[in-house]
C-alpha cells in the first residue's frame, strides 16, 4: 500500500461505551473513522487502568480499518507476543517506557506489526530521532498520558521539529490528547497527519445515534484539511 499524508483521525475508543465496545467500534468505523485507537494503560507507567490483550483480542473482530494500539505500560517487551496474537495492526510504545526502545521496535516488526513510538509532553522531539527509519509513526502526546479529557498542551513546536526530520520517510506523525476543531488546525499546520480524539469523536452520540459521531469526526478532518489546504 503507497504511503501518504492524508488526515487521519482515530477515534479513541477510551471514550466509547464501555458496555458495547463492539458496536461503538463498528459506528465509528461506519462513521468515516480512518483507524481505531486503543489506550492501554497499567497503573503503574500511568495512573490508570484500561484494556489488556485480551479485550484488544475481544475488540479485533469489530476492527475492519486499522487498530492502533498505543501501550502505556511498562516494561512492554514481554507483552508484545500478547497483542500481536490479539490481533493489533499498530503497537507504539514510549520511548520512556524503558531503557532499550531499539530492541523493542524490532521485537513489535518481527512480530508482524507496524511499530510506532510514542513521546510524552516533556520528551523533546530528539529522543526519536535515532528511530525514525526503523519505525512507521511518531506519537506525540499533547497531553500527560492517563485520562481522557485533557486540555491541550501546546506542542506545535516539536511536532514542526519531526516533521522537518522525517522529510520524505514513510513516517506518521500522530497526535493524542485534547484535540478538537480547535486544536486540530494546530497540529495539522505543524505537520501531523493522523489525530486521535475521544470525547471530540465520542461526544453528543450514541450506537442508537451514530451520525453525531459522523459530524463530529468530520468536523475534525475539515479543521485539520483546511489547515493545510489539502480539503478535497
Amino acid at each position: 500500500m503507497s504511503f501518504d499524508r492524508r488526515i487521519r483521525i482515530a477515534p479513541s475508543i477510551l471514550s466509547a461505551d464501555f458496555a458495547d465496545f463492539g458496536a461503538e467500534i463498528r459506528a465509528v468505523e461506519d462513521q468515516g473513522a480512518d483507524w481505531v485507537h486503543i489506550d492501554v494503560m497499567d497503573g503503574h507507567f500511568v495512573p490508570n487502568l484500561t484494556f489488556g490483550p485480551q479485550a484488544v483480542s475481544a475488540f479485533r473482530p469489530h476492527v475492519k480499518t486499522l487498530m492502533d494500539v498505543h501501550l502505556m505500560i511498562a516494561p512492554v517487551d514481554p507483552y508484545i507476543a500478547a497483542f500481536a496474537d490479539a490481533g493489533a495492526d499498530r503497537l507504539t510504545a514510549h520511548v520512556e517506557a524503558g531503557p532499550h526502545i531499539h530492541r523493542t521496535v524490532q521485537a513489535i516488526r518481527d512480530a508482524g506489526m507496524t511499530a510506532g513510538v510514542a513521546l510524552n509532553p516533556a520528551t523533546p522531539a530528539e529522543a526519536a530521532m535515532h528511530l525514525l527509519d526503523l519505525v512507521d509513526l511518531v506519537l506525540v502526546m499533547t497531553v500527560n498520558p492517563g485520562f481522557g479529557g485533557q486540555s491541550f498542551i501546546d506542542l506545535t513546536d516539536k511536532i514542526a521539529t519531526l516533521r522537518a526530520a522525517i522529510g520524505d520517510r514513510p513516517v506518521h506523525i500522530q497526535v493524542d490528547g485534547g484535540i478538537t476543531p480547535e486544536t486540530a488546525p494546530r497540529v495539522a499546520r505543524a505537520g501531523a497527519d493522523a489525530l486521535v480524539a475521544g470525547s471530540a469523536v465520542f461526544r453528543g452520540g450514541s450506537v442508537d445515534a451514530p451520525e453525531a459521531y459522523g459530524r463530529n469526526i468530520a468536523a475534525l478532518r475539515r479543521a485539520a484539511e483546511g489547515a493545510t489546504g489539502t480539503m478535497a
